[in-house]
């Protein structure tokens, strides 16, 4: 997400509401406006989020941060989340796997 104060724009409202609809065949995964980006949850657990540049995040742990260093992901500031690469983003079953793994990594 962005800074406080930080403005949500139409952009970062319609990449939102495209990373919701790849992820449709998920159940329990809602999002929520925060510091003019999002917050993406499954069952109430936050697992993602998309700044407000429209930029989305992945949630990383011991086990997934090689996936993404292999892809040269950029990290969100101080926290555990990382770029969600092009190449996972294009193809619809990597994207849910990579998900899936975050999900399991925000619990």
């Amino acid at each position: 997400m962005g800074k406080k104060g930080d403005k949500l724009t139409n952009d970062t409202t319609l990449v939102a509401e495209e990373l919701l609809n790849k992820l449709n065949a998920i159940p329990g995964i809602t999002s929520k406006k925060m510091f003019g980006g999002y917050g993406v949850f499954h069952q109430g657990k936050m697992f993602g989020i998309i700044d407000s540049k429209g930029m989305p995040f992945l949630k990383v742990d011991d086990s997934t941060l090689p996936d993404f260093e292999l892809y040269k992901s950029e990290k969100h500031s101080r926290m555990p989340y990382y770029s969600i690469p092009d190449e996972v983003l294009s193809y619809p079953k990597t994207l849910i796997s990579w998900v899936q793994k975050s999900i399991i990594a925000s619990k």
